[in-house]
């Protein structure tokens, strides 16, 4: 069994401190040679609350020019902060973010997740949960879980490249 992960999953939703676990990602994948998996999930379906039923979905739009723009920003989240001679790969996927995240780990055979945690209110995490939470629960690898800040981590610095 090989200890050494050669895969390494990072779901990003572009906010800061998804992108600051993207960052701590590129170390674990540096220090390894690991290749990094970049996913990003597209939620299509739009909840509504409505308060005597719970939440109501609505119909789904057409996600073509989203899809578009979100895969020029992974490209260029890539191309700005992944050294030439790594391997980053660009994944972009409809769905639910947990479920997404769960599915491209067991394809690709990711040998560890490092996610995000946001650390949204009560009330949030109490109606939907985390994707984060969810994630640890079902996903066939280890987790690793960032909250900021981090001790000893300057997400500014930029990754070493050779």
């Amino acid at each position: 069994m090989e200890l050494l992960p050669k895969n390494i999953l990072v779901p990003i939703d572009f906010s800061d401190n998804s992108k600051n676990a993207f960052r701590y990602a590129l170390l674990y994948a540096q220090a390894f040679n690991a290749k990094l998996h970049v996913l990003y999930v597209l939620e299509p379906v739009i909840y509504a609350p409505d308060f005597t039923l719970g939440q109501i979905a609505l119909p789904a739009i057409d996600t073509t020019e989203v899809e578009n723009l979100s895969n020029l920003e992974l490209k260029k989240l890539i191309e700005e902060l992944v050294p030439k001679e790594m391997t980053a790969v660009p994944i972009l996927r409809l769905g639910k973010p947990f479920v997404e995240i769960i599915d491209y780990a067991r394809e690709s055979n990711a040998d560890l997740i490092i996610i995000s945690s946001h650390g949204h209110g009560s009330v949030e995490h109490i109606l939907f949960g985390s994707t984060s939470e969810k994630v640890i629960k079902k996903a066939p690898c280890p987790v690793l879980t960032l909250r900021h800040p981090m001790k000893g981590f300057d997400y500014r610095a930029k990754t070493t490249s050779n």
